[in-house]
């Protein structure tokens, strides 16, 4: 409010309209057409590196402990035994052999107790128990059984990604890109630890770019496992097979299935399918 004086001079109170800008009539804006985001490519953390309470802290050292074979198969495990030994309550123990139970690395009955299984009922694909198995003795069994395993599904997932031509979702083809450009940076540095997770990386998204389920699932595998036992190429290969990367990304957006499968099964060492080998599929109706 402001004060003005009359012609008798009498002092007056003039109300002033406080003016705003008028509102943008919403109806009267252009539309802007959505675009819808980009899809974002989540991969499991490897086990290694999620955070541990005092329940996690125990399922690890179980875990290590039965894998390694420092549990005996010929006793049943007793709760009260593992909470002392910890110095953890009941609770904590009964849960963390819950979670043992669905790795299937024990099994709990009534009446006769929580029992370690048999190595081949494990959940091998578990990323913990593929943690467990590559830091323990058997080590070696869990690098070649790894190797083997990605040589009979890797180069069939190449295969398939690239048959998938034009309906490869454009953020998957950039970050393949990206990812071989990555690989050559950090081998070019020496920087083995960078190029195991770029390499994890990699690997993990092939599979999740199938467009088949069950290939997608063993992404969780490759990527905790990689993580967690690196790559096998030395430091002076790793500019070789940062190179045979970036060409199985040409290969692939290419749209060139069998070039594909054939490096992919090259870098995993398992060279170029032989002529008696399945067919892979043919390319599938878009």
């Amino acid at each position: 409010m402001n004060t003005a004086t009359d012609s008798a001079g009498r002092v007056m109170t003039v109300t002033v309209p406080v003016v705003r800008p008028a509102e943008p009539d919403a109806a009267a804006q252009p539309l802007r057409p959505h675009l819808p985001a980009a899809p974002s490519i989540v991969f499991p953390r490897a086990a290694a590196q999620r955070g541990r309470g005092l329940h996690g802290q125990l399922v690890q050292q179980l875990g290590q402990m039965i894998v390694a074979g420092e549990l005996g198969s010929d006793r049943p495990l007793v709760p009260e035994e593992i909470g002392h030994r910890f110095e953890v309550s009941r609770t904590v123990v009964r849960e963390s052999l819950r979670v043992l139970e669905a790795k299937g690395l024990v099994s709990a009955r009534p009446n006769v107790g929580t029992r370690i299984r048999p190595v081949q009922e494990w959940n091998l694909l578990d990323p913990d128990v593929i943690e467990w198995r590559a830091q323990g003795p058997l080590r070696g069994d869990q690098a070649r059984e790894l190797a083997e395993l990605r040589q009979a599904f890797e180069p069939l997932a190449a295969h398939l990604v690239a048959e998938r031509g034009g309906a490869l979702p454009e953020p998957v083809r950039a970050r393949l890109g990206e990812l071989a450009d990555l690989m050559a940076e950090s081998a070019a540095a020496v920087d083995a630890p960078t190029y195991a997770r770029v390499d994890a990386e990699f690997h993990a998204l092939l599979l999740q770019a199938t467009d088949n389920r069950m290939l997608e699932h063993l992404s969780a595998v490759v990527y905790g496992a990689l993580e967690i036992t690196g790559v096998r190429a030395g430091c002076e290969a790793l500019p070789a097979n940062a190179r045979s990367h970036a060409e199985l990304v040409e290969h692939i957006l290419a749209g060139d299935g069998a070039a594909s499968a054939d490096l992919a099964a090259a870098l995993l060492g398992a060279g170029p399918r032989p002529s008696g080998a399945p067919r892979l599929p043919a390319q599938r109706e878009q």
